[in-house]
């Protein structure tokens, strides 16, 4: 656009209503007419110090270099040895040159290189469409020792629709927890795409030929990049920065017992501010409109009580999810999968989103741009307040680090998908 503006004639307010129009600095199009008004600036060669060697002098060192005596050697190797034999020509710097010129100083040895890995781009706009699943370890009753936590994710409605804990990382143990998070949650084959980071169990051969029975695309994150698996890692800080979350488990059912709890508090009760402050079973079950609604006419009826109390538009909802991303485009003209209906939907929610949201970890910021003082885990032994409503029937009881079980059953040892059964329906007010 800019090109097609230095291009126009300098006509008076010509110039400057393009700009406007196009969103184009005026500085950068008066700055490059400029440039192009200049005259080119002529490149001439350049000269060749006295103190350079002449023409048969360099072809002397470089015959010199590629005799037979020299040829696998070092410039620094030939130096000294010419040196020794009381033979001068150059420097070594100076046969580097030489060497330099006749493309003849490179890597000995065929080096690896790391191959471009592609970023990946998966958008989901109903549920599932895309999950994405990880492990993570929970500290056992001793040192060196954990439990592992396997986790499936729909990054849409952010609902858990499988997890179970095992006593250690396997492609086996995954294949049981995703045929049943399948069974509970099925998908058209075609429609689900499954995006993990490059574990060993993620890369293994029986899970890629289980997605590929099953129908589901497979997707994974760049080497050493975590924002590429980003609803993983957030859902495990969740979970870890929650006041109940010890610093160790006694023993595996331990684990267990806190993770069922838990993934029933996330997936029922908790407001997440990603998706509309609404929990993920009213998105994952497609209860988002009524919802909205309802909160719609609460605010309304707010408004129409006391309108002085909101000064500059009548109030709203946040707004409901309708697209999630994983990388999204940087640039939205050059991906043709992107339309621009789902482009105003994708800004409108960011809008709405960024001005509702706040959370209570360290680092962010609430409405008034103040700072939240963040919640940090508790210590062993240590107590704090329950969560509203989580645990359901109890209040937090204090645990002690050491073991609480004498043994530990081997392999899975946790629920694996999380029920189905659709949550009732909010009534209207």
């Amino acid at each position: 656009m800019r090109d097609a503006v230095v291009a126009l004639t300098p006509t008076p307010g010509l110039t400057a209503g393009a700009c406007v129009a196009l969103s184009v600095p005026r500085a950068s199009v008066y700055r490059q007419r400029a440039r192009l008004a200049r005259p080119s600036a002529v490149h001439r060669p350049r000269p060749s110090p006295r103190r350079a060697l002449a023409i048969a002098e360099r072809q002397t060192v470089l015959d010199l270099l590629r005799a037979p005596r020299f040829v696998d050697q070092a410039p620094a190797e030939v130096y000294a040895s010419l040196l020794d034999e009381g033979v001068y020509h150059c420097s070594i710097r100076t046969m580097y040159r030489i060497l330099a010129a006749n493309q003849e100083v490179r890597e000995r040895r065929a080096q690896l290189r790391h191959p471009v890995y592609k970023k990946p781009e998966l958008l989901a706009r109903a549920p599932n469409e895309v999950w994405s699943w990880d492990i993570t370890k929970l500290m056992g009753p001793a040192k060196w020792t954990y439990f592992y936590l396997y986790v499936i994710i729909d990054i849409f409605s952010r609902r858990v629709v499988g997890w179970c804990v095992a006593d250690r990382e396997s492609a086996t143990l995954f294949k049981a927890l995703f045929d049943d998070a399948v069974a509970k949650h099925p998908a058209p084959p075609g429609q689900l795409t499954l995006h993990a980071d490059r574990g060993g169990p993620m890369r293994a051969k029986a899970t890629a030929l289980l997605l590929a029975d099953l129908g589901v695309t497979q997707s994974h994150s760049r080497p050493h990049t975590s924002n590429d698996n980003p609803f993983s890692e957030s859902h495990f800080k969740t979970m870890k920065y929650q006041p109940q979350f010890p610093q160790r488990f006694g023993c595996i059912q331990d684990a267990k017992a806190f993770c069922r709890s838990f993934f029933d508090w996330y997936n029922q009760e908790h407001h997440h501010a990603g998706i509309g402050l609404m929990t993920p079973d009213q998105v994952h079950y497609g209860q988002v409109d009524e919802i909205h609604a309802a909160r719609q006419n609460i605010l309304d009826g707010a408004f129409d009580r006391n309108p002085e109390r909101f000064v500059r538009k009548e109030p709203e909802p946040p707004a409901k999810p309708t697209a999630t991303w994983i990388n999204p485009p940087s640039d939205d003209r050059q991906n043709p999968r992107k339309d621009g209906r789902a482009r105003e939907a994708d800004m409108a929610f960011a809008e709405a989103s960024a001005a509702s949201r706040h959370r209570t970890l360290g680092g962010k910021r609430r409405l008034g741009g103040k700072p939240c003082q963040g919640r940090q885990p508790l210590k062993a032994g240590a107590e704090g307040p329950p969560l509203q409503g989580w645990p359901p029937s109890q209040t937090r009881q204090p645990r002690s680090t050491a073991g609480s079980c004498e043994t530990a059953s081997p392999a899975i040892l946790g629920g694996f998908a999380s029920p189905v059964t659709p949550p009732p329906k909010t009534e209207k007010r």
